[in-house]
């Protein structure tokens, strides 16, 4: 993004910030519409450096309940080839980072430089695999052509190696903007030596003036507070629910010490060096100074002297808090579109209810298509998890539909939609048990039509509350056309336009068996069944699709 561009939403926001009677997400979203369409960017293509005239698909390689059995490295380098083959042209990876031992998923972060090479916290290897494990999966998707997304934790810190006394003051969890009482002196786990490590890769030892906040005194462990560290102030430019959510978890690291900045550059210089990344997933941005991630995502791509993808997990469900911060990091990473998920999870549970003319109301791929990653669910919404909102499998294929042959946003697939996942875990003294089906044979085909026939202008007919659909007429290098009709009610149908006369379509997904020809004008009366997608082809183009409805 231009300097000027930048400095117009960074004013933009500051004036609004000082005047609460205006609309800052208003006018965030309508700079960032401007520049986005006056650069023609386009997210999974100018960013990631792939061609113009592709499709760019994103698949998030993990779900919060894997087995801890460190083969997810070695099942990636397997599937490499298979994923790449499906259409698939990149894959967001879990932490690779040493945690909390063996079966911690890798975001209670200890050593961002232990990818699982020296024996820390119990273990050599993550949960995932070994450090030569992980770097071999990675050079397996790139040979595959797959690009390869690294996922960063820079909120906190957790199982410190030692405690140290300072000064804090305490606050309230509930509001950390409001202080309890006045500074005293505590203890806590801040200090972290990485004695396994032995400063290989870097010197740095984390000690108590290197965060701004931990949750824990241990000289008064029942007096629950969020303890601030003496001469540190919560960050700015971050989520303002609560009153301040710079604080998570753990042992918050003070993005204003210049030591912290530089160390969390030299790991972004190094992963770039060690594992070959072609971008970032940036964790729980909504509570991180977006000055910093600004500062940060120059500063590798300064080093790295070419464009880097970078997507940032800012979960929320209001457009004005995403196109909020879109503005306040001045465009420099996509968003993942929560409420997109939200509405899909909605809708799935509505029992027939949810007007799906409303579907796209309030998302990012509506407002801000070119910053938006869309998805279905996530390693956070899965059942279980701490945005447990899953979407119902029914309406799945419904919403893969959405986000996979419409033209905004960079979609990103499931693994355990893709796969499917069982797994059980204790919950109030009961065990549950979760089953979530593979939807792989519809992904896979819907898949196919991206990368074949999801291109050119796109025709909306969101106009019923049940039945909804829209057509592609296809491009000049892809010129076949596509029409998707889906129902949330009963079986649907609805007069479409493709422009091809007089041209026989097949459903791709397999749910209706008679083919429908188009009239004279291009038209024709599509249909779906009750609660269903169907995805009609042009049946000239079933044998590039390598399918057989």
């Amino acid at each position: 993004m231009s300097s000027s561009i930048y400095s117009e939403l960074k004013a933009s926001i500051l004036k609004a910030e000082q005047d609460p009677a205006l609309d800052t997400a208003s006018a965030a979203i309508a700079i960032m519409r401007d520049w986005l369409g006056s650069h023609g960017a386009r997210i999974g293509e100018g960013k990631t450096l792939q061609p113009a005239e592709l499709n760019g698909t994103l698949m998030q390689w993990f779900h919060s309940h894997l087995k801890a059995d460190g083969g997810h490295w070695r099942r990636l380098k397997q599937e490499a080839r298979a994923l790449a083959a499906a259409g698939i042209t990149a894959v967001w990876l879990p932490p690779a980072h040493k945690a909390g031992g063996p079966n911690d998923d890798g975001y209670a972060a200890y050593d961002l430089f232990d990818l699982g090479e020296f024996n820390q916290k119990g273990t050599v290897r993550t949960k995932y695999g070994t450090k030569d494990e992980y770097l071999a999966a990675v050079e397996a998707c790139h040979e595959a052509g797959l690009q390869v997304y690294a996922d960063a934790v820079f909120n906190h810190k957790l199982y410190a190696d030692g405690e140290e006394t300072y000064l804090a003051t305490p606050y309230a969890p509930e509001n950390p903007s409001q202080a309890l009482g006045d500074e005293r002196k505590i203890r806590a786990w801040t200090h972290y030596r990485f004695d396994g490590r032995g400063g290989r890769y870097s010197t740095m030892q984390w000690h108590w003036y290197h965060f701004d906040a931990v949750d824990h005194n241990n000289l008064d462990s029942h007096y629950h507070a969020i303890w601030r560290s003496h001469g540190s102030d919560f960050d700015g430019h971050v989520a303002l629910d609560q009153g301040n959510t710079n604080y998570l978890e753990g042992a918050n690291p003070n993005l204003s010490h210049p030591e912290v900045r530089d160390e969390l550059k030299h790991w972004g210089r190094w992963t770039l060096d060690q594992v070959g990344v072609d971008g970032f997933c940036l964790d729980a941005i909504n509570h991180i100074n977006s000055d910093f991630l600004i500062d940060w995502i120059s500063d590798i791509e300064a080093y790295a002297q070419r464009n880097l993808f970078v997507v940032g997990e800012y979960w929320s469900y209001d457009l004005g808090s995403l196109s909020w911060y879109a503005a306040n990091s001045g465009g420099k990473m996509a968003l993942f579109d929560a409420p997109l998920h939200l509405n899909f999870h909605l809708a799935s549970c509505s029992n027939g209810h949810y007007d799906m003319s409303l579907l796209l109301d309030g998302t990012l791929m509506q407002a801000m298509p070119g910053l938006a990653v869309t998805l279905v669910d996530t390693h956070t919404t899965q059942p279980l998890q701490v945005f447990d909102s899953p979407v119902e499998p029914w309406f799945k294929p419904l919403a893969y539909a959405v986000i996979l042959l419409r033209d905004q946003g960079y979609p990103c697939i499931f693994h355990a939609d893709y796969y499917g996942a069982d797994y059980r875990e204790k919950r109030f003294g009961r065990e549950i048990a979760i089953h979530m089906p593979s939807h792989r044979f519809l992904i896979d085909r819907f898949l196919r039509v991206r990368s074949h026939c999801a291109f050119g202008a796109q025709i909306d007919y969101l106009d019923h509350g049940h039945t909804i659909g829209w057509t592609r007429l296809g491009s000049p290098d892809h010129p076949h056309s596509l029409a998707v009709l889906m129902s949330a009610g009963d079986a649907g149908h609805k007069w479409m336009e493709v422009g091809k006369p007089h041209t026989l379509f097949r459903d791709l997904s397999g749910h209706i068996r008679e083919p429908i020809r188009t009239n004279a004008d291009g038209w024709a009366e599509w249909r779906c069944p009750g609660r269903s997608v169907s995805v009609w082809v042009e049946q000239d183009a079933l044998a590039a699709l390598g399918v057989n409805p």
